[in-house]
This record gives structure tokens, C-alpha cells and sequence, in this order.
């Protein structure tokens, strides 16, 4: 099948990671459904796409949000080729016994729970389908390896896909559907720019941490993204080449 004909949903292209990997993807001739809570930013990334797009306005946390999503998506193309989980939240860095109970659900909401409504439809829609199966790829983020300071709902969701992109993995095989993850280490986002000025280290200290241009990460989800039916990275990791997560703490 030409890239021409491939259908990708991206969730979080309003910005940052999602932005960058809709545009690449549409620069390789894929069309991208944009997904994502701001109208106003999935209408700018569709600006910069190449390649058709649909903008779709979707709280991932919200099932019924997610399954109108794939169907607008079913209905206009008919098809689903690739889904990137990418639409992600995080909780204020205070301590984590001072993190209230609505801080920590909507971390989960938007981190673990979503992208299991995303996996589950996509699911549903690509076993279904002529040429049968496709692909998934999951954000995990360095932070499924190792915490930062006072990150634990991040953390917690973060390590939790990980497992479902084993178990998705596994369970897609006999519908040719695979699944990978991407785990991104500081790239240069909106949200990442702080990390220049300094970022709170496990030993207490303040310390600036390199970054990595953005496009790094949408490359190597063209490059997951690429592959054919019959090969899958099933984990990759992409990351600033300095950053502190290789060594001791």
C-alpha cells in the first residue's frame, strides 16, 4: 500500500511531539486525523501539514470522546493504518503525599486510561479491515524507566504502558496489528524549555539538562511508522545524547 493511501490518527497534535510527528508523517504522503482538546492548535498543525488532514477536537480520557474520534475517522477514510498515543498530561511537582486525588485521576485519565480507549478502537477497526491489521505506537517517555523528582503520577502511567504495549503486542499478533513504544528523552518542546533554565536533579540540586531537537522524535516515528507489516520496533529510545539518565542519581 502507498503512503498515499495511509490513514494515521495522531493524539496530541495541538503542539510539541504531536505536531512534529503529524507534520513528518505528512510529508511522507500520509493522511493525518488531528486529534487533540484545542481546535484552534490542531488548525494550526494542519496548516503546516502536507497532505490531507481532519481535525478532530478529542479529550482522550473521555471513552465517548475517543469512540467518536475513530468512527469520524472510519467514516471519512474507511480505514485506519496507524495510531500515535502521544496525548499526554502531567501532575504540579509538589511532594507527592501533598498531590490531591483529582491531581493524580486526571494523569491517568489522559496518560494510561486514554490510551487504552485509542488502543481498544483502533482495534476494533483495524482486524476489520481490507488489507487487514496495521500499526500502534505508544509515548512512554523516558520517564517508563526512571522517575524524575516528585513525577509520581507521570511516572506511574508511564511504566504502565509499557505494559500494555506488551499486552497489545501480544494480542494484536493474530489481527497483524503491532505495537511499539517510543521512549523520548528531553526533546525541545514548549513544555521542555524550562529544562535550559534548570530542573530539580535526585540528589536536590538544580541543574540545566541538554536538549535534543524535536524532530529527532518525529523521524523515528516515521521510521517505526515505515516499517512493513512483518517488522516492528517494539521499543526504541530517543534522547538527548547528555541528558542525565544513563548513570547514577
Amino acid at each position: 500500500m502507498a503512503s498515499s493511501d495511509r490513514i494515521a490518527i495522531v493524539t496530541g497534535a495541538g503542539s510539541g511531539i504531536g505536531r512534529a510527528s503529524s507534520v513528518a508523517l505528512s510529508r511522507e504522503g500520509w493522511s493525518v486525523v488531528l486529534a487533540g482538546r484545542r481546535k484552534d492548535a490542531l488548525q494550526e498543525t494542519a496548516s503546516q501539514c502536507k497532505s490531507r488532514t481532519l481535525v478532530v477536537p478529542t479529550d482522550v480520557g473521555d471513552p465517548a470522546s475517543v469512540k467518536a474520534l475513530f468512527a469520524k475517522t472510519k467514516e471519512t477514510f474507511g480505514r485506519l493504518d496507524l495510531l500515535f498515543n502521544n496525548a499526554g498530561t502531567g501532575a504540579p511537582a509538589v511532594p507527592l503525599e501533598d498531590l490531591t486525588v483529582e491531581q493524580w485521576k486526571t494523569v491517568v485519565d489522559a496518560n494510561l486510561n486514554g490510551v487504552f480507549y485509542c488502543t481498544q478502537e483502533a482495534f476494533k477497526i483495524m482486524k476489520s479491515q481490507t488489507p487487514r491489521g496495521g500499526r500502534i505506537i505508544n509515548n512512554g517517555s523516558i520517564s517508563a524507566h526512571a522517575p524524575r523528582p516528585n513525577s509520581a503520577p507521570y511516572t506511574s502511567t508511564k511504566h504502565a504502558v509499557t505494559g500494555l504495549t506488551k499486552a497489545a503486542s501480544l494480542d494484536g499478533r493474530k489481527y497483524d496489528i503491532a505495537v511499539g513504544q517510543l521512549d523520548i528523552g528531553n526533546a525541545e518542546t514548549p513544555l521542555a524549555a524550562r529544562m535550559k533554565n534548570g530542573v530539580p536533579q535526585a540528589n536536590g540540586t538544580i541543574m540545566p539538562e541538554p536538549l535534543m531537537d524535536v524532530e529527532h522524535t518525529a523521524r523515528a516515528i516515521v521510521h517505526m511508522a515505515s516499517l512493513p507489516p512483518d517488522a516492528n520496533v517494539l521499543f526504541m529510545t530517543v534522547m538527548a545524547t547528555k541528558m542525565p539518565f544513563v548513570g547514577r542519581g
